[in-house]
């Protein structure tokens, strides 16, 4: 596959998917004759999945993604959410092969990112998608309801405390002690407020390179899919633009927030918290700069702070 992009290649390699590359055309080839399409170019932005632009036989444009193996439910999770929302606030899912890690997609526009608007308009944009997203959550009483399925917000909540603690030391400690245990204290405040009667279908990572331009509006793409208080979902949108955040009040994107969506502002202040070290560290491990320096001098600020 001479279009498939550098990380995602790395990724494979990473992941000791080497047999996943070598049958990647014989997968695309028989996906094409299967669900009937003609494939085009790669998008070259991919990081976890070959993303491609594919044109279905009665002329529909759509795209095709091909998920990188890797532990865990990566697909079940994204094919969930997608199947639940059924093309409201995020991309229609066309057809899918969970076991191939395939997905058949409507294609979208433009990424908010590329648009230059100014970011409280960005705010409102991914704020309404997230409510969006949250009220495709089914009925309680459903047999097969995504709280089997997908992770709740506690394990989000521990996976986010078990990646502090794992990349803060490997990464030569790249924030301060005081960041580090104000996210650790935070994670276990969200950890410990799971409920259950509260948990609604959450997206996992509202942010403007998630936000592709569908009509005259935006949808989602990449649901990590979480099952877990609606304020997780806005804690993305506190780790994300930390120079603005830090420009004026923290805190007062936090009550914007709330404000716009009725949710607690407390708990969207905790998980940013959590989320701006976590993803930070993250980044940092893959050399995305200046962001991940950003986001992490953000949480320093923060935290030697008090707030």
């Amino acid at each position: 596959m001479r279009d498939l992009p550098d990380p995602v290649r790395a990724k494979a390699v990473n992941a000791g998917a080497q047999q996943w590359l070598a049958g990647l055309p014989a997968l695309v080839a028989e996906l094409a004759e299967r669900w009937a399409f003609t494939v085009g170019e790669a998008f070259p932005d991919g990081t976890e999945a070959y993303v491609a632009a594919v044109t279905r036989h009665d002329g529909t444009p759509a795209v095709l993604k091909l998920l990188v193996p890797r532990p865990g439910a990566a697909a079940r999770h994204e094919i969930t959410v997608l199947r639940l929302t059924a093309g409201a606030g995020c991309a229609r899912l066309l057809a899918h092969d969970e076991a191939r890690g395939a997905l058949l997609l409507e294609r979208l526009g433009p990424a908010l990112s590329d648009l230059a608007l100014p970011q409280p308009d960005r705010l409102t944009i991914l704020t309404d998608l997230a409510t969006t997203v949250w009220r495709a959550t089914p009925d309680r009483r459903a047999a097969a309801s995504p709280a089997s399925v997908l992770p709740s917000g506690a394990g989000r909540a521990e996976r986010m405390a078990a990646t502090i603690t794992r990349r803060w030391e490997e990464l030569g400690r790249p924030c301060s002690r005081a960041a580090v245990d104000h996210a650790m204290a935070a994670a276990e405040s969200r950890r410990r407020a799971h409920d259950p009667a509260r948990a609604v279908l959450n997206h996992g990572d509202v942010h403007q390179w998630n936000a592709l331009r569908a009509g005259a509006g935006f949808k989602l793409v990449d649901p990590d899919g979480i099952w877990a208080e609606p304020e997780c979902d806005l804690g993305v949108l506190m780790r994300e633009d930390p120079i603005e955040l830090m420009a004026g009040d923290p805190w007062d994107r936090a009550h914007r927030l709330a404000a716009r969506t009725g949710t607690d502002p407390v708990a969207i202040w905790e998980w940013g918290v959590a989320d701006r070290v976590s993803t930070g560290l993250v980044l940092t491990a893959v050399g995305l700069q200046p962001v991940a320096a950003q986001m992490l001098a953000a949480a320093d600020a923060i935290a030697s702070g008090g707030s």
